[in-house]
């Protein structure tokens, strides 16, 4: 499944890695994922999450507040696959693995891609029967018409190289956030809140299938909240006193707020 990033050959699975027909060798680290992330393609040091946001992700998502939309997902993803023998899913920034272990059933093969190589450990180490790599969804290490569904939780990716992935037939299931989510915590960080910006996402060489909404209230612990704060790209932006009334806070209310669209991959 995997090509090499260098050259885009086919890769052969070794004892120890992967290698290429030119000789590119790949190694599979300790815990079983491998890193398909040349230096020249990664941007900056050590890019995507840190260890301190995947741990606070981690035990954010371990108590459930997210398994609503897990589970979204998955019922949706049952529905859509295309019949393939077998199926081959892709999770596009699959962070440290919670979603995409509910992908995983014995008749799939699933693998799991993210930039950052914190999360892709620390998802390997936890699930050994998921086939983990560092990888970037602008140059996905797959090779071409080789996947059956790409799952897109947030993640940046490149509509051109979702479509050179994807069989005919393939699907893409996108998650983003709609209008309301996490109102709550903006109205903390910003004096004018506005509404979260749904953007219609054209994608050449797809066919729309379906958009649906995810809507649900939340009530956190001071820890949860601290935790899911952490986790979003408004903890940048979050002064030291918002962090603080968290952290005392007995309990915080917000609404969870999310788009769920498919795409289908058109053999044109």
């Amino acid at each position: 499944m995997y090509i090499c990033p260098l050259c885009h050959s086919p890769l052969t699975a070794e004892l120890q890695g992967y290698v290429c027909e030119n000789s590119h060798r790949f190694d599979r680290a300790k815990e079983g994922y491998v890193n398909l992330l040349p230096v020249q393609h990664k941007g900056s040091k050590d890019p995507g999450d840190s260890p301190e946001m995947i741990q606070a992700r981690r035990q954010f998502l371990d108590e459930g507040h997210y398994q609503p939309l897990r589970d979204h997902v998955a019922d949706v993803l049952d529905e859509y696959l295309p019949v393939s023998s077998p199926p081959t899913i892709v999770d596009l920034g699959c962070g440290e693995g919670y979603y995409t272990s509910a992908w995983m059933k014995s008749d799939r093969e699933v693998y799991g891609v993210d930039v950052s190589k914190f999360a892709i450990k620390s998802a390997a180490k936890r699930y050994p029967q998921i086939q983990f790599s560092v990888a970037s969804g602008y140059r996905l290490p797959f090779a071409s018409a080789s996947l059956s569904a790409i799952i897109r939780i947030y993640a940046p990716s490149k509509g051109d190289e979702l479509r050179r992935a994807l069989c005919p037939g393939g699907i893409l299931v996108t998650v983003t956030p709609a209008a309301r989510h996490l109102y709550q915590f903006k109205s903390l960080i910003y004096q004018d809140v506005q509404l979260h910006e749904e953007k219609e996402e054209a994608l050449e060489g797809f066919e729309y299938l379906l958009e649906k909404r995810l809507h649900y209230p939340l009530t956190l612990s001071a820890s949860s909240a601290t935790q899911l704060l952490q986790m979003t790209p408004f903890a940048w932006r979050t002064r030291e006193e918002v962090w603080q009334t968290l952290a005392q806070c007995e309990s915080f209310s917000c609404e969870t707020d999310f788009k769920i669209t498919v795409w289908r991959r058109t053999d044109e």
